[in-house]
């Protein structure tokens, strides 16, 4: 195979690097989304919450994330796809990055520094689909949809020329079968992990081949050993400061919401249909499906009662921390990158997003918390590696799993400026609530006050159906605050905390001792043990009349609207009608035909497709008429059909997306005039039927999925004509 090498026109080259340098901005950042909306931003990194009344107001512009960590685009050359599934740093500082279109390049001169340019060289081709690739010891090894393959350059001559299978596994066809990996352990053995397929048929994940959802470790000479068991889409792996494996997984069945667990050996991680192999020979577990309970319970409960199931030790609340949790990386630059030394970095592909993850063991166990770190990538991320700058390096992809960053795919580094953002550094547990660290010293009269902070703590389901809403949402009321003599800590001392549970930790009334917002005032914590050690000597606070609360108990207990919508008469609903209503969504959420109709004028059916789209992504009705919309869904994650007025896709989006912990269980519905028309949120392979009138006023009508993520993609638009 004849080497393939280019390298980037000069002209094209300078002026992309002085662009960089000169504005150095992401591709598709918020702002940039802002601007082509005209919508207005909802992010916690771009308006911090106003301080409490009575506290301190900011006067300066708030800081954004760009003021820290800057976004460099590194150019591809227009006939390369470079459709990121692994990446690693070479010891030369160059860049070995394997595609799903079955390539792996290097990229040398990827700083973008002085007069040096990138130069991109096919290594190999002829792959299947590989998600992950490593480095070790001169070779790069693959992890290709059902082989593990070392590539070695036996000529020096910069391509592969001995493609060695190290270990194969078999494929059924499915196409959700996919391979990540590989990590390579101290022993000089390497972990895999493995997707289960997906059955639109039965509406869930299933291992139709032996050791699909499973981890397997593997010798370098081909001998594998079952590890563990229990996942459903491993995308994200590698070691933490301490040398433990740990992955990430995405919400489906079995899998409320995105989330981080070490993986040890003989672990069963919570999909249960992985656990059909269990009888195989090597098998570490004998748990068999039918003995993981289907309860709906939180998965921390039925792990005291399956002593193999493990907990996880952080969990990511889905479309607030992303919707598709990907790469995992240990921040071992010692301080190079900021002030988050031995801290963790965890893609988002849905989101194109980078969360920060800090855990701590307690009681021998892993639990911890996650805060957003950055949004704004241009495409998906998947795979990040770190530079010899101490940079990192960002892969992307967006095909087929479509992202809010509009690339097809992307390379992009974020390089630290050098200044420290006011953070929540870290979070501890403590006996009784928890410590926030800061990466500078807080002003102390305002982190003493309770009302500078907020906890509430929540769980999900854990059952076979795809995904949860937030369940057993409640408010944890603080009884006091002690903050240290040099202003970096605030210890908070809070009451109704629950093991197993995820505690969102906001701190909107904080500000540094020189008047800084925080960049992010959010973080969220799972609680799997509570340490040992001295209580601190507060009085229980007395109780007070908290509105909030009440309104969490509400949404939580409140029965299901009926969603029938004609009048005693009859007659449709009006909108002036719906406004009269105890609910007025109701009526736009109409799924019995009215009695007056007869027959609608048309029967409109809508599908989805994968990569974020609708079938058809368009459709005609007249003014004023009769409308069915019969909503499929056919994709393997959860959708919704919005119809929403013009030019207010995006606007609507937000608002699901503001819901926060509400969203699911609100179906991502916010309540707005800009609602038109929706179906509930629906799980793969359902279906639901809605009944509207089309609007009197002709245009172009957005119909969107407001699940965050989803919608700045998956749009369609409905024409309405006289």
């Amino acid at each position: 195979m004849k080497a393939y090498t280019h390298n980037l026109n000069s002209r094209a080259l300078t002026a992309l690097v002085v662009a960089s340098v000169a504005c150095l901005s992401p591709l598709s950042s918020w702002a940039q989304i802002q601007s082509k909306t005209g919508q207005p931003v909802s992010s916690s990194s771009k308006q911090p919450a106003p301080a409490p009344k009575g506290l301190a107001k900011v006067e300066a512009d708030p800081e954004k994330e760009d003021d820290f960590y800057k976004l460099i685009s590194l150019p591809v050359p227009e006939d390369i796809i470079l459709e990121v599934g692994g990446m690693a740093t070479l010891p030369d500082g160059s860049l070995a990055i394997c595609t799903r279109r079955g390539e792996v390049w290097i990229v040398s001169n990827p700083y973008i520094s002085g007069t040096e340019r990138p130069t991109y060289k096919r290594f190999a081709s002829g792959l299947h689909e590989p998600l992950g690739l490593a480095y070790k010891d001169g070779d790069i090894y693959v992890t290709q949809r059902s082989e593990l393959t070392r590539l070695r350059d036996t000529d020096g001559d910069g391509r592969a020329d001995s493609y060695d299978k190290i270990f194969s596994w078999p494929l059924s066809g499915n196409y959700h079968e996919y391979s990540y990996g590989p990590t390579f352990l101290p022993n000089g053995n390497m972990l895999v992990t493995l997707n289960v397929g997906w059955s639109n048929s039965l509406g869930h994940g299933v291992s139709l081949v032996p050791w699909r959802g499973w981890t397997l470790e593997i010798t370098p000479d081909g001998k594998m050993m079952p590890f563990a068991a229990g996942m459903r889409s491993p995308a994200g792996y590698g070691m933490n400061a301490a040398g433990d494996f740990f992955y990430t997984e995405n919400q489906g069945d079995w899998v409320g919401s995105g989330r981080i667990s070490r993986v040890e050996k003989g672990d069963f991680l919570g999909n249960a249909e992985s656990l059909r192999w269990t009888g195989l020979p090597g098998s570490p577990l004998k748990l068999k499906k039918d003995e993981v309970p289907n309860t709906g319970e939180p998965l921390y409960d039925v792990a005291k009662r399956v002593p193999a199931l493990k907990a996880p030790a952080v969990w990511l609340p889905h479309g607030i921390l992303g919707i598709s949790t990907s790469g995992f990386m240990s921040d071992n630059t010692n301080g190079k990158f900021g002030p988050f030394a031995n801290q963790v970095f965890v893609g988002d592909q849905g989101q194109s997003i980078l969360s920060r993850v800090d855990f701590e063991k307690v009681k021998g166990e892993y639990q911890g918390v996650v805060f957003p770190f950055r949004e704004g990538f241009s495409s998906g991320v998947l795979r990040m590696a770190w530079g010899h700058d101490a940079s990192m390096f960002v892969g992307m992809t967006s095909r087929g799993w479509s992202s809010t960053g509009k690339e097809l795919y992307s390379l992009q580094r974020v390089v630290w400026t050098g200044r420290t953002p006011f953070e929540m550094k870290t979070i501890h547990a403590m006996p009784d609530g928890f410590e926030i660290e800061f990466t500078a010293p807080v002003d102390p009269e305002l982190a003493a006050n309770p009302e500078s902070y907020k906890v509430t703590g929540f769980n999900y389901k854990y059952h076979a159906t795809y995904g949860s809403p937030v369940i057993n949402r409640g408010g944890c009321p603080i009884r006091g605050i002690v903050v240290s003599k040099d202003g970096l800590k605030a210890r908070l001392v809070i009451d109704s905390l629950r093991l197993g549970y995820i505690h969102e930790i906001t701190t909107p009334g904080v500000r540094s001792a020189t008047g800084r917002a925080l960049l992010h005032n959010v973080g969220y914590y799972t609680l799997n043990n509570i340490p040992d050690g001295e209580k601190l000597a507060i009085a229980a606070a007395a109780p007070k009349h908290d509105h909030s609360d009440m309104a969490m108990a509400s949404t939580s207990s409140a029965p299901p609207v009926s969603t029938k919508s004609t009048s005693p008469k009859g007659k449709p609903v009006t909108k002036a009608g719906a406004a009269k209503t105890a609910v007025s969504s109701a009526a736009k959420r109409v799924t019995e035909m009215p009695a007056s109709w007869g027959e609608p004028d048309y029967t409109i059916t809508i599908g989805t497709k994968p990569g974020l789209k609708f079938a058809p992504e368009q459709f005609q009705v007249k003014a004023g008429s009769k409308v069915r919309v019969v909503f499929n869904n056919e994709d393997d994650m959860l959708h919704n059909f919005v119809v929403v007025t013009p030019g207010t896709a995006v606007q609507v989006g937000e608002l699901a997306m503001k819901l926060g912990l509400e969203g699911q269980e609100k179906n991502y519905i916010p309540q707005s005039d800009k609602v038109l028309h929706h179906t509930n949120l629906l799980q793969p392979n359902t279906n639901e039927t809605i009944y509207f009138i089309a609007p009197d006023k002709p245009g172009d009508y957005t119909y969107e999925c407001s699940v965050p993520g989803h919608f700045y993609v998956m749009q369609g638009k409905m024409k309405v004509v006289k």
